[in-house]
């Protein structure tokens, strides 16, 4: 019988779920995904050699860290690739049964905002960022679970440090948010690759149902490649955001919202082309 090792097991398990729910949740934006992801590094614990594994296991929680952001970046690399969005549409979720230490977890520098700013990293940019920059993960931890070198594992949370940043200082110049916007269209008409990069933030992230591009070369590329829809195109606010409204026979069919940097570059291109949500947006035509 090795109940008194199980029960061993489950009490150290228990005292690192509250840290381990609040990595999820900041790495998934749902509430339900993180308690299913912790609940895998549970399973696979208690598969990784009985209830002794707790008694093995020298640094448990690095090891319960590592599994729980392995998971979370399978899942998100899982959403990715059938362009998901979490159910919870970004509104963090308490747990069922309240947890003190959980809440001030979760109310530490995360909020709505910051959840949609994380949505817009890569897998890998997100699991730098949330594990170094908000649990004090090493880069040689982070590393191991992205397959990267520890300099590589720098990098990525640099760049989602960059655009952490600049997504919470944005820019709030209407009327030079306005010239950009203006000149992004001009620059979309003419195929002009040069016009484009001049006002996309290098780590600018465009999303839509189709997917997720990431990069300003990347961008650029994709954006130049549409000068139909340039021609077409009327500057607009799509929720009160600085965008584009793409009509065709007067009928608005795609939408373009811009998120800008301070100094006034595209940071996030959000675009919708699907009718039932644009017809949920409040467009207004300039």
């Amino acid at each position: 019988m090795a109940t008194g090792d199980d029960d061993f097991l489950a009490e150290r398990f228990e005292a690192h779920r509250s840290r381990l729910r609040a990595v999820a949740h900041r790495m998934l934006g749902s509430a339900a995904e993180a308690d299913d992801a912790v609940q895998e590094a549970w399973v696979r614990l208690s598969r990784s050699g009985g209830g002794s594994a707790g008694r093995e296991i020298d640094n448990l929680a690095g090891w319960l860290t590592t599994v729980v952001g392995r998971v979370c970046l399978d899942m998100l690399r899982s959403r990715r690739s059938r362009a998901e969005e979490p159910l919870e549409s970004w509104t963090p979720a308490s747990s069922e049964v309240a947890d003190p230490a959980q809440d001030a977890l979760l109310a530490d520098s995360v909020g709505v905002a910051l959840l949609v700013v994380l949505d817009t990293l890569t897998p890998g940019e997100r699991l730098a960022f949330v594990l170094h920059d908000l649990f004090g993960v090493p880069y040689e931890e982070v590393a191991s679970i992205v397959d990267r070198t520890p300099e590589a594992a720098r990098q990525l949370a640099s760049r989602a440090r960059r655009r952490v940043r600049g997504a919470q200082e944005p820019d709030v110049d209407l009327a030079r948010q306005r010239k950009v916007v203006d000149a992004f269209l001009a620059a979309a008409r003419d195929g002009d690759f040069d016009g484009l990069l001049a006002v996309l933030d290098p780590d600018v992230v465009a999303r839509s149902e189709a997917g997720v591009v990431t990069g300003a070369a990347a961008v650029a590329s994709g954006a130049s490649s549409f000068a139909f829809v340039g021609a077409v195109a009327r500057p607009a606010l799509i929720d009160g955001a600085t965008g584009l409204a793409v009509l065709f026979d007067d009928r608005v069919e795609r939408t373009l919202s811009f998120t800008f940097v301070r100094g006034g570059r595209i940071a996030v291109i959000d675009v919708v082309t699907d009718l039932d949500r644009i017809s949920e947006l409040d467009v207004t035509l300039l």
